[in-house]
C-alpha cells in the first residue's frame, strides 16, 4: 500500500526582504544626516611647563598688551607699526643683534600683534628668541 506523503507547509518567515528594508533605511538615514560644523576652536593660551628662563641683565623685553599697544623694557611704543617697533628694538640693543630678545604677550592679544613682533625682530636679525609663557594652574 502505498501512502502519499503529505507537503511541508512552512510556516517560517523570510528574513531577506526584511534585512533590505534595515539596510536601506540605515543608508537612508546616514546620507540625509547633517553634521554640523563647529565654526571656531576653544583654546587656551599660553601655558607652558618648562623650566623658567633665568634673566640675564641684558635682555630686551618686548611686552604686547591685550588690546595690542607695545612696551619695550617698560617703557611704552607710540604707535603699532613694524617700523616704530624696529626702531625702538634697534635703539634699546645699541645694534647688537645678540641680545637676547623676550616677547611677552597677553593671551587675549590679537594673534596679528605678536606676528608683528616677530617679523620687526626678524627683519633686524635677531637670533635668540624668547615667548614667555605662565605654568598651567594646579586643579
Amino acid at each position: 500500500m502505498k501512502f502519499r506523503r503529505q507537503g511541508k507547509i512552512d510556516n517560517g518567515l523570510n528574513l531577506t526582504p526584511l534585512i533590505d528594508v534595515v539596510f536601506l533605511l540605515l543608508i537612508f538615514f546616514m546620507v540625509t544626516t547633517t553634521f554640523s560644523k563647529e565654526t571656531g576652536l576653544m583654546i587656551k593660551l599660553p601655558e607652558a611647563s618648562g623650566m623658567p628662563v633665568v634673566e640675564m641683565p641684558d635682555m630686551l623685553d618686548l611686552v604686547i598688551s591685550s588690546d595690542g599697544d607695545y612696551s619695550l623694557n617698560g617703557k611704552g611704543l607710540i604707535n603699532r607699526e613694524i617700523g616704530t617697533i624696529m626702531a625702538a628694538l634697534n635703539d634699546a640693543s645699541a645694534g647688537d643683534i645678540s641680545v637676547p630678545l623676550i616677547i611677552t604677550a597677553d593671551a587675549n592679544s590679537s594673534h596679528q600683534s605678536v606676528i608683528t613682533a616677530l617679523d620687526a625682530a626678524s627683519k633686524l636679525g635677531f637670533n635668540t628668541l624668547h615667548i614667555a609663557t605662565q605654568q598651567p594652574f594646579e586643579k
